[in-house]
């Protein structure tokens, strides 16, 4: 959670605890009634629900084996390995305070997920995999309106096999998999025991292969970073090329200069991990260019971008109260450079950083001056946003707010990069 004081409690010197934050209410409130608390060290609580009577009933939740807290990227790995050496029957639970997932776990293998998070859902991944286009997942998401699970669903209204449910299912369980061990700021809980009602269907998945498999992806997800920063960015082909490898050749198909990584992974049934990966040998190969992601709406979806990070800008620097220096730095560079007094010019910016979308579009034909209006923009946008998280970083030096800053802004100046 980015805001961590919202999850602040308060222990008075008489005992009573009072939340702080916004989040800490309503997680307090979510657990009303009788806890007993259970010894510790001096610098954690530990509670559990019991009622009045103080007892460790069953109906009052299922006992908690091992718990802890995630700090670093992997720590879930440790975790994993000793549940699937000691053969316990569990609900492993991790959450990073947004999202929480659960692992049903029996004899050192997975047997089912439970995931809170849209993308990570059993339509979710039929959609991601190329099991269903964007009507039927439509058209499923109406049916469900009456309830039921959407599998169920899908094949009744004849989108799907059951066997390519279930196929999709052990891939669901995989990804969640994957994505617990890149928590990196939580907490986890195995409780003893489980409902087998929450199971979907059941498979029998290695914990130890799904450890391998996931430390692999993390490593190498990491590495392809350096040439593809993004799902959302798009490979394009290079001219002059014999065809690739046969190995690459359903991935390679697919690339038409607009559809983005996650798309690829969803029109060849490969998924984005996969194809991330061939994409990356093809720009080894010199088969194929990465350029960064599309925007559709043209030069007034360009301001709107440049906007939605200068409205980041400054409301970090405003936290550290170093907004007044960094907009009297953006307006030194502005004037410096020469034209952007020109693009601006009747566009503001207002007190947020905020340009005017329409009057900068007019602005950037006059300054295109024959060229596409555009591609230049999209220089101009991308150098001044550039240098306004360049100052913002010097202003706030090194935190974690700057941190923080620059990880959202990075990503969202990413579709401003020129192309080449």
């Amino acid at each position: 959670m980015d805001d961590q004081r919202a999850e602040l409690v308060r222990i008075s010197p008489n005992g009573e605890a009072h939340a702080i934050g916004k989040v800490a209410s309503q997680r307090l409130r979510a657990r009303a009634g009788t806890h007993r608390l259970l010894p510790s060290p001096a610098h954690v609580v530990f509670m559990r629900y019991t009622g009045d009577d103080g007892r460790r009933d069953a109906e009052d939740g299922a006992v908690v084996r091992l718990a802890g807290e995630i700090t670093h990227h992997g720590d879930i790995c440790d975790v994993l390995a000793m549940l699937g050496q000691t053969g316990w029957r569990g609900e492993l639970n991790v959450s990073d305070g947004e999202v929480s997932r659960s692992l049903f776990i029996a004899q050192g293998n997975v047997l089912g997920v439970v995931t809170s998070k849209a993308e990570e859902r059993l339509g979710a991944v039929l959609y991601r995999f190329g099991a269903l286009s964007d009507e039927q997942h439509e058209a499923v998401v109406a049916k469900l309106g009456a309830g039921g699970r959407y599998g169920d669903a899908a094949v009744e209204l004849g989108f799907v096999s059951q066997e390519t449910v279930y196929h999709h299912i052990r891939r669901q369980i995989e990804e969640v998999t994957f994505a617990t061990l890149t928590v990196n700021d939580g907490t986890f809980f195995f409780l003893d025991g489980y409902d087998e009602s929450r199971l979907a269907a059941r498979h029998t998945v290695s914990i130890n292969g799904l450890l391998m498999d996931g430390v692999t992806r993390m490593d190498e997800l990491l590495y392809f970073r350096e040439k593809i920063p993004s799902s959302d960015h798009v490979p394009v082909r290079l001219d002059n090329r014999e065809p690739p490898a046969d190995e690459y050749s359903a991935c390679y198909a697919v690339i038409d200069g607009r559809l983005s990584v996650e798309e690829i992974g969803r029109a060849s049934s490969l998924g984005e991990f996969a194809v991330t990966k061939q994409i990356y040998a093809l720009v080894q190969s010199k088969h194929v260019a990465v350029h960064p992601p599309r925007l559709s709406g043209g030069a007034h979806a360009l301001v709107e971008t440049a906007n939605d990070a200068l409205r980041l800008i400054l409301r970090g620097v405003d936290e550290t109260e170093k907004g007044q220096q960094v907009r009297e730095g953006l307006a030194s560079f502005a004037i410096g450079a020469g034209v952007y007094d020109i693009l601006f010019r009747g566009a503001g910016p207002n007190a947020h950083g905020e340009l005017d979308a329409g009057r900068v579009a007019e602005n950037s034909v006059i300054i295109a001056g024959g060229s596409d209006p555009e591609t230049v923009l999209k220089q101009m946008l991308h150098e001044y946003v550039s240098f306004a998280l360049f100052s913002a970083g010097g202003a706030m030096g090194s935190g974690a707010v700057e941190e923080r800053l620059n990880k959202e802004v990075s990503r969202i100046i990413a579709y401003l990069r020129p192309m080449g």
